[in-house]
């Protein structure tokens, strides 16, 4: 898919993009090359797959890290109960050798995101979700599908890609990641958006809700966002939540006593929502009182 073609596409999706996005998109594609993200939680990495997936009209296939990941949740399983069954039924009535090669087959092969990805038909969007919080011998595994696009089962061989899947790696940056890894990947980072393309999304996502007070949620969340009090910045998903929220209480005037009301569809600790409402007493409006620190 060329570049105008996938700007295209991600305009119909609605989505908010610049030139070197939407440039580093169209290039990865066409190249095969995996696409590593990078940025702070809430900034909106897993969106890209979504859009690339709905622009693409291919699935999107999620792997979801966490510590101690394995091949097993990632690869493949193979189904034990199943193998064990067979052996029961079979036991008396095939060779040995004919019976154990048969239970390695593909008929008792149990496909997780990874195989599934490169077994496919059809080309799939792989989304390798925030692969900074599984341990480093996950990524090291990693790197025969990225490079080679295909993985090696012990029992089965190698598995080679039938379709070639569009990778996109997402990373908060909680552990730093190999120069491997980066060698074999496109990348880019993203950060949190500013007034103008804040207020852009939320005219595409939300065309309903009155544009005063698109304004006046936007320039919140980027007051809240540069106040070093509060802890968890607000994400892309929930300054959309919250103007959702105040519209449907009717509210067209970002008052004190509505943002109190609805705070917690944009933050989500008790700490905080403290932190806004000190903030908000003290008149001030800067988005840099230091009045209230955590402990």
């Amino acid at each position: 898919m060329k570049l105008e073609e996938l700007k295209q596409k991600m305009d119909q999706a609605r989505y908010i993009y610049d030139d070197t996005l939407a440039a580093v998109l169209a290039i990865a594609l066409q190249l095969g090359r995996p696409l590593l993200i990078e940025g702070a939680a809430g900034v909106g990495k897993t969106e890209i797959a979504k859009v690339m997936a709905s622009a693409l009209d291919r699935e999107l296939v999620r792997l979801q890290c966490y510590e101690g990941l394995d091949e097993s949740k990632a690869l493949y399983e193979w189904n034990y109960q199943k193998q064990l069954l067979s052996i029961q039924v079979n036991m008396g009535s095939e060779d040995k050798d004919v019976l154990t090669k048969s239970l390695f087959s593909d008929e008792y092969l149990l496909e997780r995101p990874l195989l599934k990805s490169i077994r496919s038909e059809k080309p799939v969007v792989l989304l390798v979700d925030e692969i900074d919080k599984a341990d480093e011998e996950f990524e090291a595994f990693l790197l025969e599908l990225l490079s080679e696009m295909q993985v090696t089962i012990p029992e089965a061989g190698t598995v080679r890609a039938k379709s070639i899947p569009f990778v996109v790696l997402t990373s908060n940056r909680a552990r730093p990641l190999s120069e491997a890894l980066r060698r074999r990947c496109a990348y880019l980072y993203i950060e949190y958006p500013d007034m103008e393309k804040e207020l852009a999304i939320l005219r595409a996502k939300l065309p309903h809700v009155d544009d005063r007070l698109c304004a006046q949620v936007a320039m919140a969340v980027q007051k809240l966002r540069a106040n070093e009090s509060i802890l968890k910045k607000p994400s892309i998903a929930e300054t959309l939540d919250w103007a959702a929220a105040l519209d449907a209480l009717g509210v067209r005037e970002l008052t004190p006593d509505a943002l109190r009301r609805t705070a917690g569809f944009v933050l989500k600790n008790n700490e905080d929502i403290a932190a806004m409402e000190e903030e908000t007493a003290c008149g001030c409006g800067c988005g840099d009182c230091k009045g209230h620190h955590h402990g």
